[in-house]
C-alpha cells in the first residue's frame, strides 16, 4: 500500500500465470494517501520490474475506500505503518489484514523502496511473499511439496 505494491500487484499476477490460477484470485494494489492518486507505478520501480521481464498490467494509484475493505476476502499490507494506519482510518473486522510475510519465516517487513533505494531487494522479498501466500492458499508447504 505504498509504492511497492503495485509492485505486488504484479508479481502476484504473474505467479498466478505460472500456476495456472490467474482466473481463481483477483488483486488490486490500492493506496492509503490520496498523495499518489492517479499515478502509475513509480518510474524506479517500473524499470525494475521491467528489467526483471515482469509484464506490467494497466495501474493507476487510487486511495482505498470502506467498501474495498468490505468486498476483499483479504488484504496484505508491507509493514507495521500500514497497518496502523488502515486500522485508523477504516472498521476493519479481525484477522481480514496480514501482513504480506504472514507465511515466510525469515521476513518482517517489506520496506518502502521511495526511502530506501533497494529497488531489487524489495522485488525479491515481494517475489517470496507471493510465493508463500500462494502455497498457503494452494495447501503447499513448504514451497510446492504437500
Amino acid at each position: 500500500m505504498k509504492r511497492s505494491s503495485p509492485a505486488a500487484e504484479m508479481l502476484f499476477r504473474l505467479e498466478c500465470k505460472k500456476r495456472g490460477i490467474e482466473n481463481e484470485y483477483e488483486v488490486t494494489s490500492l493506496a492509503l494517501s490520496s498523495e499518489e492518486e492517479g499515478n502509475p507505478i513509480y518510474p524506479p520501480m517500473k524499470r525494475e520490474l521491467l528489467s526483471r521481464g515482469i509484464p506490467l498490467y494497466p495501474h493507476t494509484s487510487r486511495k482505498v475506500t470502506q467498501k474495498d475493505i468490505e468486498e476483499a476476502d483479504e488484504i496484505f499490507y508491507m509493514d507495521g505503518d500500514n497497518l496502523r494506519r488502515i486500522s485508523y482510518l477504516f472498521s476493519l473486522p479481525e484477522g481480514k489484514a496480514k501482513p504480506i510475510f504472514a507465511y515466510t519465516a525469515r521476513l518482517y517487513e517489506i520496506e518502502d523502496p521511495w526511502y530506501t533505494g533497494r529497488y531489487a531487494k524489495v522485488v525479491d522479498e515481494i517475489q517470496t511473499c507471493v510465493k508463500d501466500i500462494l502455497d498457503h492458499l494452494e495447501g503447499l508447504s513448504p514451497r510446492g511439496r504437500k
